[in-house]
């Protein structure tokens, strides 16, 4: 029954959002946070995590990303990368977008930008929540 674990890249879209979750829940769980799946997006949110009077809205994505339609909605994303769990706050990202990124095309015409590697610019806002140590 546990033989073999499940192979990432094998599974669709929805699929590898539901197995983040967990992932990323899991470790949230480590810091005292309880987390609740929405059936809806809510305010741009996937999941709440609250610890105490702390109450985070949290957008699960593939890899490090931000976007127009999160700007102000006090959203943090949350992805795995190379087995970390990492988590940040989507408005700081931007504010310290560099101009290659805001002046982008992507940027400009789709309100969108992702990296396929997290640049080590953005470290500074970045919870890494474990890694593979």
């Amino acid at each position: 029954m546990f033989d073999k674990k499940i192979e990432y890249n094998k599974l669709n879209a929805r699929q590898k959002e539901n197995y983040n979750y967990h992932k990323v829940a899991s470790a949230l769980a480590d810091y005292g946070y309880d987390c609740m799946r929405l059936n809806n997006d809510w305010e741009g949110a996937d999941f709440i995590a609250v610890r105490g009077d702390k109450m985070l809205k949290v957008q699960l994505k593939g890899r490090f990303t931000i976007s127009k339609k999160y700007q102000k909605k006090k959203i943090y994303i949350a992805f795995v990368e190379d087995d970390n769990i990492k988590l940040y706050d989507h408005d700081k990202a931007v504010e310290i977008a560099t101009s290659n990124v805001l002046g982008s095309k992507s940027w400009v015409e789709t309100g969108l930008y992702s990296f396929n590697k997290t640049p080590k610019h953005y470290d500074d806002i970045i919870y890494i929540l474990n890694s593979k140590s």
